[in-house]
């Protein structure tokens, strides 16, 4: 429907409207997907995708509206090899795992799908088309908070068939606002998950934060990451999902202690945040805008030079290919828009 000549064309009559170049881009592959209107476009180098997205997306925005899409993704074949080898490097961890769990052993199954159609392997459609058979017993504690990347962890595992139960750390509203509240109860409850609350004293990591001793979010992450664990102990359940992207490759799963193991889930997939939030959106979750919770916007206002700290967490998942360049750069500016 949409062929590599057909986007061309397209692309420099955009380019020649707002005057720009025209330029000679090399397509590798388009993919469309009907279901979603949504139109995927595989470049040969990153200099091809600059061109289609144009400077400040002005060009590739103006083809999505011109073409009646959804939205369009570019990406280059660069990120691709990068992506691939990241699975590769899954599947092998994955599968030299000495547990004999149905969600792992789905989990194996979908790497290699994944794999096998990486350019145009799509969660939305793969997920309706592919049953998978669900554990009896409990396999999996998904840690949620609420935000897209536990959230499609908790619908993966779910899909998966670890028949996960979801818990969340609950410090207190300055680090999990309401608005987090309200999709946690939507998304467990659309896909009948069992939900439990877990208080929590942050008390001193809030006192230090807002007296510009520390960055919260890796004392925060911590906290929450040892709870988390010692509540999958103490239930006997032998896998902790959390919703990070970053701990890619052999990386992505690694066992706590004798008894329980870290599962990676976004990360184990290699997956960016573009295919988040395409799954997500059938789930109509509140997505919110902007980086951190309401205790690092208050630091960022009270404490400008902190900013520097979230800026280094921002480009470490954009290095990562977890993020594109001008979502992160979206991520940035919102500090600035901090009063």
């Amino acid at each position: 429907m949409y062929d590599e000549k057909f986007i061309l064309d397209e692309v420099n009559s955009i380019r020649r409207e707002i005057g720009h170049d025209e330029v000679s881009i090399y397509i590798e592959e388009t993919y469309f997907n009907k279901d979603t209107n949504e139109l995927w476009i595989i470049t040969e180098d990153r200099p091809d995708k600059s061109a289609i997205i144009g400077k400040g997306g002005w060009v590739v925005g103006k083809l999505r509206e011109k073409l009646n899409l959804e939205s369009i993704h570019v990406e280059s074949y660069g990120d691709f090899l990068q992506k691939e080898y990241k699975l590769r490097l899954s599947k092998r961890t994955v599968e030299n795992l000495d547990l004999n769990l149905v969600g792992i052993d789905n989990l194996k199954k979908i790497i290699k799908d994944k794999l096998d159609n990486i350019y145009s392997f799509n969660y939305e459609n793969y997920l309706k088309n592919n049953e998978f058979n669900e554990s009896k017993n409990t396999e999996a504690v998904v840690a949620l908070s609420g935000g897209v990347d536990s959230s499609f962890s908790l619908i993966l595992a779910k899909a998966l068939g670890f028949n996960p139960i979801a818990i969340t750390i609950d410090p207190g509203t300055i680090i999990l606002p309401n608005q987090y509240k309200q999709n946690i109860k939507m998304i467990t409850e659309k896909l009948n998950v069992p939900h439990e609350y877990l208080k929590a004293n942050y008390q001193d990591v809030i006192t230090e934060s807002l007296t510009g001793k520390l960055h919260p979010c890796g004392r925060c992450s911590k906290n929450t990451g040892e709870i988390a664990k010692q509540y999958a102990k103490d239930n006997e359940i032998p896998i902790l999902i959390f919703g990070d992207m970053l701990a890619t490759g052999t990386q992505c799963i690694n066992k706590q202690d004798d008894s329980l193991y870290r599962l990676n889930l976004p990360a184990s997939l290699s997956t960016g945040k573009q295919e988040i939030k395409s799954l997500i959106r059938n789930y109509d979750l509140k997505e919110f805008k902007g980086f951190g919770c309401p205790l690092l916007y208050e630091v960022h206002r009270k404490y400008p030079h902190i900013k520097k700290y979230s800026i280094q967490r921002i480009l470490r998942e954009t290095r990562s290919s977890a993020l594109e360049p001008g979502e992160a750069l979206d991520l940035i500016w919102s500090f600035y828009k901090t009063k």
